[in-house]
């Protein structure tokens, strides 16, 4: 399972390559819907030197906008560096496709975001040769969407929204409409939603609150990354149950004994160790590694 939420923020338009035209008119941008639409390659690479790929490249045609080239970034820092490689996404893809590039920049915390918003001028102060102005999408003006409704109207901008706001105290509401929805959703549609939001989540807390509604919500969806979060659900329950026993007991639970538990992902070993946990004279007997 890939952790990352880039992974996520940018794949998702390869999937739903219909999202960009929700998302542009959230932000304040009005992109027709595509008619069609071609996922390209993401290489940017010259013959020689640098290697260079963008996160995803499509091509969208649209009856309103024509053709164009969507680039989408996920960028999860401040990096200098970036606008720079932006500006030659941009002017490698006008020369490689004749058609005219968009740049999406997805990001999960708002001072990233306002960074990369940011007009970033190339050239002398006095006659600046171009101006780099991508749209971006962030946690300071995607939806906060907590209503189950509001959900099932859009359930891809609905995911990004989700992803983008991963640190947000909301979260628990958010990640529960979700479910909501994606109880009476076909699996088709659905697993690859799981998996999205999972990664989106990331390191963040959240992806233990969202482990926990996969196992209990969606228990009956069976795409691989359902069934590992579900077990992943699973044995983090039955580790809570291990320290609840010992502690109704009163048995003093050293660190050493609680990281062991917790750190445990197997459900058969916990089930064991629960057992034992019953009439254990002390906590490192649940272990019988004597």
């Amino acid at each position: 399972m890939v952790s990352s939420p880039h992974e996520a923020m940018h794949r998702i338009f390869q999937e739903h390559p219909e999202l960009f035209s929700r998302v542009s008119e959230v932000l304040g941008v009005d992109f027709a819907p595509p008619t069609s639409f071609t996922v390209l390659p993401n290489d940017l690479t010259e013959t020689k030197p640098l290697e260079r790929r963008v996160d995803t490249l499509l091509r969208l045609d649209t009856e309103g906008d024509g053709s164009f080239l969507l680039a989408v970034e996920a960028q999860g820092k401040k990096d200098p560096d970036k606008p720079a490689s932006w500006a030659y996404y941009a002017s490698y893809l006008l020369t490689k496709y004749r058609l005219q590039p968009v740049l999406l920049v997805v990001c999960q915390d708002r001072s990233t975001a306002e960074w990369a918003a940011r007009p970033v001028r190339f050239g002398p102060p006095k006659w600046p040769l171009l101006t780099l102005r991508p749209l971006v999408a962030g946690p300071h003006n995607m939806p906060l969407i907590t209503s189950p409704a509001e959900v099932r109207k859009d359930l891809a901008l609905a995911t990004l929204a989700a992803i983008t706001h991963a640190t947000n105290p909301d979260i628990g509401a958010i990640l529960k409409a979700m479910t909501n929805v994606l109880r009476d959703t076909p699996a088709a549609l659905s697993n690859p939603i799981i998996e999205f939001i999972a990664q989106g989540m990331g390191k963040h807390p959240s992806a233990a609150l969202w482990r926990k509604l996969v196992a209990v919500d969606l228990s009956f969806y069976t795409s691989p990354l359902s069934e590992e979060l579900r077990d992943e659900g699973r044995a983090e329950g039955r580790a809570e149950d291990v320290l609840t026993v010992l502690a109704e007991r009163g048995i003093d639970v050293p660190e050493a004994v609680r990281e062991r538990v917790t750190g445990c992902g197997d459900v058969e070993v916990l089930g064991r160790w629960l057992r034992r946990a019953v009439t254990a004279p002390s906590a490192d007997a649940i272990f019988g590694d004597g």
